[in-house]
This record gives structure tokens, sequence and C-alpha cells, in this order.
């Protein structure tokens, strides 16, 4: 992959990932709440405090993708987030998941990026 595009790549999955932690935390960005069995178990991650961790991971992800330091495992660990964001949009809230899905590709285009840190492990 081209270094400039892959660079591109990581530095706005890096944005995304860190503007999306922050908003877990300071709710910058207005989102209607989910209702339903999405409502549901949303009250329920954030009850039991995921989402926190969740923000965490993000946020150090975010950063560790914009400077470029520990980027490839970070990415590996948000692949996680990014799964689990799909698959609830798709199977509770369909119609909100054009986000997760950015999310899951500019996360496969990044671990694609950093395929020779990956030699070793596979």
């Amino acid at each position: 992959m081209n270094s400039k595009i892959f660079m591109v790549v990581r530095i706005v999955l890096g944005l995304f990932v860190l503007v999306f932690g922050f908003n877990k935390f300071f709710n910058f960005i207005p989102m209607e709440a989910p209702t339903g069995d999405a409502g549901a178990y949303f009250g329920a991650l954030m009850s039991s405090k995921t989402l926190m961790l969740v923000a965490i991971v993000e946020i150090v992800a975010g950063l560790a993708l914009i400077f470029d330091k520990y980027g490839a495992l970070l990415t590996l660990i948000l692949m996680s987030v990014s799964i689990n964001a799909v698959l609830f949009h798709a199977t509770l809230d369909p119609a909100n998941s054009m986000g997760a899905v950015v999310l899951l590709v500019l996360n496969i285009v990044a671990l694609y990026g950093y395929k020779d840190s990956y030699k070793a492990l596979l």
C-alpha cells in the first residue's frame, strides 16, 4: 500500500475513534437515544461502565494511530470494537449503521497497511 495513502487512512481512523471516544465522556455530538432492544442493550452497557472502557480503548487507539506509536497493536485491538459496533447496528439499529461500517472499513484498511507487522504472529 502506498505510504501516503496509508498515512491518511491511519490519521482519519485515529481522528474518527478519538472523536467518538471523547464523545462518550463529554457528549459534544448529539445522538438520539436508541429505543427498544437497542436501548435496553445500550443501557446495560452504560450501567456496567463497559462504554467507558470502550471509550478509553478508542482514545488510546486514536492517539496511537495519529502519532504512529503502537499503531499495529491498537489497530488489532480496535478491530474488536469495530466488529461489535457493526454487529450492534446490523442487528439492533440498522438505520444508523453507516458510521460503524465506515469504522470497520477504515480498520480493515489499516490492518492491511500494518500487515508486515503481523507476519511473526501468522
